[in-house]
């Protein structure tokens, strides 16, 4: 799925299945991309993926007709320029806390005029014969994804979701609990009210709301999308990889016991 169909699938509410990519092996990205996934966000934020790196998984998981997304590490032009030359359809930038945060996001991504993202030649470009095809299109296709992950956020969530340019948000409800002095109880009264808030404010400005599901149960995917949520991440690379194992080693240990 090329970025240009998976805004498009956003737009639609149509179901968006990706997954998280933190291992920093190529490989595990082509699995990744194999098994299906309509998007696979390569994360800079919480694991050890440096651009170079990034690069290649972003190659990976194109050649496999998946798109490629980037969640960068931080709110910053430099680095949203670079991952976007390397070639991502678009990024997931986290901790956008305000409507100036979210349209610095934006700017960031798109070229001038509408945005402030330098121009250069890199991968993305074909190092220079597609130049111009790409800037052409760049702008409509690329796509901008936010991150409500705090409390700040959830006060200012209908302001940041109505910036133009915002194609999706994606709630982040361990840091949002973290911001509210719980870190890790999801269940937390507090935290299930703010959820509910953005989910709302998504449905209010036509955003598409996205959500990850982090253990890989089906049935979760199922109810998280009759929710409203359309921009699903399913599982995480190390958590199909440990399940699977632990999983297997507990079937087999209880067959011999």
């Amino acid at each position: 799925m090329k970025s240009s169909e998976l805004k498009s699938h956003l737009a639609k509410n149509k179901l968006c299945l990706g997954s998280w990519i933190t291992f920093t092996d190529p490989s595990v990205a082509e699995l990744q991309a194999k098994a299906g996934f309509d998007w696979l966000a390569v994360d800079m934020e919480h694991s050890p993926i440096t651009l170079d790196i990034a690069q290649d998984l972003i190659r990976v998981i194109a050649l496999h007709d998946v798109c490629p997304l980037v969640r960068v590490p931080a709110n910053d032009p430099t680095i949203i320029k670079r991952v976007l030359d390397a070639g991502a359809g678009g990024v997931i930038v986290p901790m956008i806390n305000s409507r100036s945060q979210a349209e610095d996001a934006v700017a960031a991504v798109k070229y001038p005029p509408a945005g402030k993202r330098s121009v250069g030649i890199s991968r993305a470009q074909g190092f220079g014969p597609e130049f111009q095809d790409y800037v052409k299109r760049a702008n409509d296709e690329t796509i901008v994804i936010v991150q409500i992950e705090h409390k700040d956020a959830v006060s200012d969530v209908d302001a940041i979701l109505a910036v133009k340019g915002v194609d999706a948000f994606i709630v982040g409800p361990y840091d949002l609990s973290g911001s509210m002095g719980i870190p890790g109880q999801l269940d937390d009264p507090q935290v299930q009210k703010a959820l509910i808030k953005v989910a709302a404010a998504g449905k209010k400005a036509g955003v598409a709301a996205g959500i990850h599901v982090v253990y890989p149960e089906p049935d979760r995917v199922k109810d998280r999308f009759n929710e409203g949520y359309s921009l699903i991440a399913y599982g995480v690379d190390f958590i199909f990889l440990g399940e699977s194992s632990r999983e297997g080693v507990r079937i087999v240990r209880k067959a011999k016991a």
